[in-house]
């Protein structure tokens, strides 16, 4: 017979559910069951489930506790939802993201957050979404940076996504921000095909704030005119 720490695993990459559930009634001290090979990082079952995008097997962990009084962390720092993140597992993201909102800010031993991890491997759906969740808004989220100085933009532009250089942009990335290196997102471009997107959709931002600022500075104009009007009444 196998021990349960191995029999838990099997039945994760198997996105067998049930057999989880089954597994953990009976030995509860296998629900974090940290991975202690070589290349295994600690990661936690939760870990492991999230980074193959098995949402039955996660809901089953966390239905046991498995994130409770905190997330489960490898020895990188990472949290489930960074590696769902990463692998653009959209159901998975979802679901960590409504149980606990707080977990797309957190950081790994590298400063990077699950935002971070989505935009370096080019997974639009899955931006969108944790911009949806983040604490703060969205214009704060893709202002953070890593250890090196990186954004979110950074590694977007040099994954080379088109569509997660839009989003980022659209929710206010600053496309100037240099990082340790004195280099911009601009600097990292994937393409040449990536560099005049992005070229192109930062005139397009520029544009749009001008015209904002141009309507908002035309309302205040007539507001002042009004008063006046009023006051010679």
């Amino acid at each position: 017979m196998l021990e349960p720490s191995i029999r838990i695993r099997r039945a994760i990459v198997a996105n067998d559910a049930l057999l989880v559930k089954r597994i953990l009634k009976s030995h509860r001290e296998v629900l974090h069951n940290p991975d202690a090979s070589p290349e295994g990082l600690s990661n936690s079952n939760l870990h492991l489930a999230a980074s193959l995008g098995h949402l039955p097997v996660c809901k089953v962990l966390i239905e046991f506790g498995h994130e409770d009084p905190d997330p489960a962390l490898n020895e990188n720092l990472q949290t489930a939802l960074m590696l769902a993140a990463a692998g653009g597992h959209t159901e998975v993201v979802h679901f960590l993201c409504e149980l606990n909102p707080e977990i797309v800010l957190r950081r790994d031993a590298r400063g990077r957050d699950a935002i971070m991890e989505a935009s370096r491997n080019g997974h639009d759906t899955v931006l969108q979404i944790l911009l949806t969740y983040v604490p703060g808004g969205p214009e704060q989220a893709v202002q953070r940076v890593d250890t090196d100085g990186n954004t979110a933009l950074h590694f977007a532009s040099g994954n080379g996504n088109l569509l997660v250089l839009r989003t980022l942009l659209a929710a206010g990335a600053d496309a100037e921000r240099k990082n340790n290196w004195n280099w911009t997102a601009l600097s990292y471009s994937a393409t040449v095909q990536a560099e005049v997107y992005l070229k192109g959709l930062v005139a397009e931002v520029e544009r749009r704030k001008q015209i904002r600022q141009e309507i908002e500075e035309k309302k205040k104009a007539g507001g002042v005119r009004l008063v006046e009007e009023s006051e010679q009444g």
